[in-house]
């Protein structure tokens, strides 16, 4: 007689072993995986991210475990119990986000190529690359705070925030699942007060203070788009099939986020490379330990311990007891 029970050990227990012992088949989809990266030199460095992270090439990447001991996947008891969690009115928010970002961006867009004069191009062009940095920053800022801190029992941000964060990190693939609405929709509203303020700046201003703003309004659309964007570029590199070859071209040449830069913010404990918009500032950002220093900046004026409610969500699994 066998009994199913949910668990939640503790946070800070070690995580199950990689491999499984009773299997011993030499074709696994990790190992396909590392054959068609053959031609890359693959470094220690490589095969720990390979070794430790969820396999992007298997939908539940629990190949090569027990079925007691399943660590991520759709099959995790966490992440079932957080993707049923995404309710109806959330996606009704999401939808009037995107379809007003959308009119705004179009709306915003003609008028920046109204006023465009290419004789200032040597400041729109930094202008526009500020924007995009600016974008990566943000995107770091926003991931490490709600990887690292709170809990999806907080009143609303909790579920409606918090939640796809806490399922990512079990679930992976769960974003190659997403329709464009729940992938993209929290993104797109948080650049729609912005972009409302930018638009009646375009219509109700003069010329003349209008065109003093110019470049700032540049560096402020760049920045809405690639915030906006954030969430796509992150989906696809966690796409590793069907994806077009402009995507993986961007991708190779790390105009946007790649697939194998991203795979080391999957390692657990997710400390690390939390940039996902192009992922420019990560090594930057590791080299002077940007996020341990702000990480012991909150906790020792907070007392709250990194990751905690991240950990707890982790470890929850489905024990198979038989008697």
């Amino acid at each position: 007689m066998c009994l199913s029970s949910s668990t939640i050990s503790s946070p800070y227990s070690p995580m199950p072993s990689t491999t499984s012992s009773t299997t011993t088949s030499p074709s696994t989809p990790k190992d396909n995986r590392l054959e068609t990266n053959s031609e890359e030199d693959l470094s220690t460095d490589d095969m720990i991210v390979a070794k430790n992270s969820m396999p992007e090439d298997d939908p539940n990447g629990n190949t090569l475990h027990d079925a007691r001991e399943i660590r991520w996947g759709p099959q995790h008891a966490g992440a079932k119990l957080l993707a049923s969690q995404y309710t109806r009115e959330k996606r009704i928010q999401e939808i009037i986000s995107i379809i007003l970002c959308i009119i705004l961006m179009i709306y915003n867009f003609y008028f920046i190529c109204r006023y465009f004069d290419v004789r200032n191009w040597y400041l729109i062009i930094p202008s526009a690359l500020l924007g995009i940095l600016t974008a990566d920053l943000a995107s770091g800022i926003v991931h490490w705070g709600a990887d690292t801190w709170g809990s999806v029992d907080m009143p609303f941000i909790g579920r409606n925030f918090l939640r796809p964060f806490r399922e990512h990190h079990i679930d992976p693939t769960s974003i190659t699942r997403h329709d464009f609405i729940e992938t993209n929709g929290d993104n797109f509203a948080v650049t729609v007060p912005y972009l409302l303020y930018m638009a009646y700046k375009f219509t109700y201003w003069n010329d003349i203070n209008i065109r003093c703003i110019y470049n700032f309004e540049v560096y402020m659309f760049l920045l809405a788009i690639f915030v906006s964007m954030t969430n796509q570029f992150h989906k696809w590199s966690h796409t590793y099939f069907g994806l077009p070859s402009y995507i993986v071209f961007l991708q190779n040449y790390h105009i946007i986020l790649p697939r194998k830069h991203h795979r080391l913010h999957h390692v657990v404990p997710h400390d690390t490379y939390f940039c996902i918009t192009t992922g420019w500032l990560n090594r930057p950002l590791e080299m002077i330990k940007f996020w341990p220093w702000l990480e012991s900046f909150v906790e020792n004026y907070t007392g709250a311990k990194p990751r905690s409610d991240d950990f707890a969500w982790a470890q929850k699994t489905e024990k198979v007891h038989c008697y």
